[in-house]
């Protein structure tokens, strides 16, 4: 398989192009005219302070908000999307910072919640779920064993393999992970760590919203830094620092303009 640089280099189109969205609330701009890409295999960070636009931007995505401008491709073709519905027919789940986790159910439960596997009479077939949840569980997390325990019960490392289960079980191309490792510690950090870069090696685009500058440096291949509802820029990561980002972040300023 290709990686994203090489099919960004042979013109390839990408995974996901948003082209200058523009969303506004009250008159104010969140987003304004941003336009971001991503290909398969790659994992694309979102940075910012609170406020630059960065939920915003793929909230839009998401289908949780309406974009007022620009267009959205996904591999090229021109896509609407207006509600969460047609960004999961587009391929495209979202792992909130919440996980939107049923507490009291169990993982199987979790990864068919509202899509639930029923026996030919109709009977909702919970051994079919957890033999297909040991399936994508062993693939995502090998070391998950507590299939019958509620997630409330889980460690958060846990959880969040939960929550990146049920998207890739039904067959997410496109995820969006919203600070997946706030709160965590430092060997549930590493899990889900370990987790994205399974997920890219199987040819999955993520978009990763972070506030931790090591955590892209670390995950991503590429970072697209926002500052009042617009991009400062997007670079690779194995070009800057993690100071040419922190001063994206805080000046505002592209490291690329700095040494041009």
């Amino acid at each position: 398989m290709q990686t994203a640089k090489e099919l960004r280099a042979a013109g390839a189109p990408p995974l996901v192009d948003m082209k200058d969205i523009s969303i506004a609330f009250g008159g104010i701009k969140a987003v304004d005219k941003v336009s971001i890409d991503l290909y398969p295999g790659e994992v694309v960070g979102l940075l910012g302070h609170n406020g630059a636009g960065k939920s915003t931007l793929i909230k839009v995505l998401s289908g949780a908000y309406q974009k007022d401008a620009g267009e959205i491709f996904i591999d090229g073709e021109r896509v609407e999307i207006h509600n969460p519905r047609d960004a999961r027919n587009n391929n495209i789940e979202t792992i909130y910072q919440t996980l939107a986790l049923a507490d009291n159910l169990d993982a199987a439960s979790n990864l068919f919640l509202g899509r639930e596997l029923v026996t030919p009479l109709g009977f909702i077939d919970d051994s079919a779920m957890e033999a297909e949840c040991r399936k994508i569980m062993a693939r995502l997390n090998p070391n998950f064993q507590k299939f019958n325990e509620p997630v409330s019960a889980l460690s958060g490392g846990q959880r969040q393999s939960v929550a990146i289960a049920r998207a890739v079980y039904f067959n997410a191309r496109i995820l969006i992970m919203d600070e997946p490792t706030a709160a965590l510690g430092p060997m549930e950090t590493q899990m889900v760590a370990d987790l994205i870069l399974k997920l890219k090696a199987q040819g999955i685009g993520i978009f990763l919203i972070d506030h931790d500058v090591h955590s892209v440096m670390q995950l991503c291949d590429r970072a697209c830094v926002m500052k009042n509802g617009q991009t400062v820029g997007t670079v690779d990561i194995e070009d800057v620092t993690d100071d040419d980002l922190l001063s994206m972040i805080i000046l505002g300023k592209n490291p690329k303009e700095k040494k041009a």
